[in-house]
């Protein structure tokens, strides 16, 4: 089969692999549809996972089941659906606490098992969920909605009523959408890019531009700020425009080792609630729930529909300016 691997640190390549061979609890996906996430180029460049290598990766992707183990149960070759690509080991005291997310061995497909830039991957059971008649590739948003989602339970949601967002590229742009399907409508986005900025308007989002004056406006005024871009300088000032009670979420990923400075006395004095989110906790179903919600004005996100083939240059490179979701259609 045709794929896209790591064949070493920093090494991306397309190539011809041997199809996957499934335990008796795995399914056989025919991939349809796999996005890009920022994970993937850290996977490639050491900054996330194990680095074991070779691997395929990829582990936001749908597909349809064309063979199935004898113990797969529930499921018929035809199905079509996403994978929630994370393994846990259910015994670590995360794991017993429901916080898979944090599993002391964590594993996920395109992570530490070959993922979904591939004509087929195998997948135990656990980690499908049907998606009906749902277009493929708007199925392969359910996982980074379903982080979104997890960011949103580490958070005081009940009690915010405006959102100050820093970075209004796809992630960011999911978290607002998901926000106002929980009936927050007053969300702001921050960004350099004009063209990004442009796009927030049209879904009626509040747009800044980062470095801008209008800013200070915002300051101690928001019940919730959010980094999505996962830049230092910003995650610095993020509690800057957090209202006495409010909340700060860092959810972009930072380069590992970097570090930031806050004052615990504001922290106390002001009430602050500082949280993280890492990847998503088994939250499929909701995070579709939450695209269903959304609605058809989803697809705009994806900016890219690309051959596999394609694929890999995105992989090592910064992206094209104006690039938003970059999805590998598979051929029929």
């Amino acid at each position: 089969m045709d794929a896209i691997t790591y064949e070493a640190l920093g090494k991306a390549e397309y190539a011809n692999i041997p199809d996957p061979e499934s335990a008796e609890d795995d399914v056989i996906i025919r991939v349809k549809a796999s996005g890009i996430c920022h994970t993937d180029i850290d996977i490639l460049h050491g900054r996330y996972g194990s680095s074991k290598f070779p691997l395929v990766p990829g582990h936001e992707y749908t597909g349809e089941i064309v063979a199935k183990g004898v113990a797969v149960d529930g499921f018929a070759i035809g199905d079509h659906v996403v994978v929630d690509p994370n393994f846990h080991c259910g015994t670590c005291r995360p794991c017993q606490k429901g916080l898979t997310n944090l599993c002391e061995n964590l594993g996920a497909y395109g992570v530490t098992k070959n993922g979904g830039f591939a004509d087929y991957s195998a997948v135990n059971q656990k980690n499908i969920v049907g998606i009906g008649s749902l277009a493929f590739e708007v199925a392969a948003l359910a996982e980074p909605v379903g982080c979104v989602l997890n960011g949103l339970d580490a958070v005081d949601i009940d009690r915010i009523e405006n959102t100050l967002i820093f970075g209004a590229g796809p992630i960011g742009l999911l978290m607002a959408l998901a926000l106002r399907t929980r009936g927050i409508g007053d969300i702001t986005m921050v960004d350099l890019d004009e063209s990004r900025l442009a796009l927030a308007e049209t879904f009626q989002l509040n747009a800044i531009a980062a470095g801008s004056r209008d800013l200070e406006k915002y300051s101690r005024s928001m019940d919730l700020v959010v980094d999505a871009t996962g830049v230092i300088a910003v995650a610095q000032g993020l509690i800057d425009y957090a209202a006495n009670g409010g909340n700060v979420l860092f959810f972009g990923v930072c380069p590992p080792g970097k570090t930031i400075q806050i004052s615990p006395q504001e922290i106390f004095r002001r009430q602050l609630r500082l949280a993280g989110a890492h990847s998503l906790n088994h939250n499929i179903p909701e995070a579709l729930e939450t695209i269903d919600a959304i609605g058809p004005e989803i697809f705009r996100l994806i900016s890219h529909r690309l051959p596999l083939r394609d694929i890999v240059p995105f992989l090592g490179h910064e992206r094209p300016s104006g690039s938003l979701k970059v999805v590998a259609v598979m051929d029929e």
